[in-house]
C-alpha cells in the first residue's frame, strides 16, 4: 500500500482502536501494522500530536509484564474528531469505488 495513503488515513485508525477502549501505544502499533504494515516509529508522533492537540489524554497503568503503561483515552473532542473523520473516509471510500465501478461498467 503506498506510503501516502498509509499516511492519511492513520489518524482514523488511531481514533477508531480508542472508541473501542482505552490503550498503550505498543497495542495500537500493533493492531494498525497488522493491517497496514507501519513502522513502529511512526505511531508515537500521531500519539503525541493528538495529545497536544487534547485529541487523547494520558494516564500511567501499572502492568503485570514491567513497568508501568502510558494508556490513551479519547477525550469529548477526540470523539468529535473521530466522527468527522470517520464520515468523511466514508464519503472517501463511497466516491471511489463508484468511480472504479463506473471505470468497470464502460471496459
Amino acid at each position: 500500500m503506498s506510503v501516502q495513503l498509509k499516511k492519511g488515513v492513520l489518524d482514523l485508525c488511531v481514533l477508531s482502536i480508542l472508541a473501542k477502549q482505552d490503550t498503550y501505544g505498543y497495542d495500537i502499533y500493533q493492531s494498525i501494522n497488522n493491517i497496514l504494515g507501519i513502522s513502529e516509529s511512526t505511531i508515537y508522533p500521531i500519539l503525541r500530536k493528538m495529545v497536544s492537540e487534547s485529541l487523547l489524554e494520558t494516564r500511567l497503568r501499572e502492568s503485570p509484564d514491567g513497568p508501568a503503561r502510558k494508556y490513551f483515552t479519547m477525550t469529548p473532542l477526540g470523539k468529535r474528531r473521530y466522527v468527522a473523520l470517520k464520515e468523511a473516509w466514508q464519503a472517501f471510500v463511497s466516491r471511489v469505488d463508484g468511480l472504479i465501478e463506473e471505470e468497470e461498467a464502460t471496459s
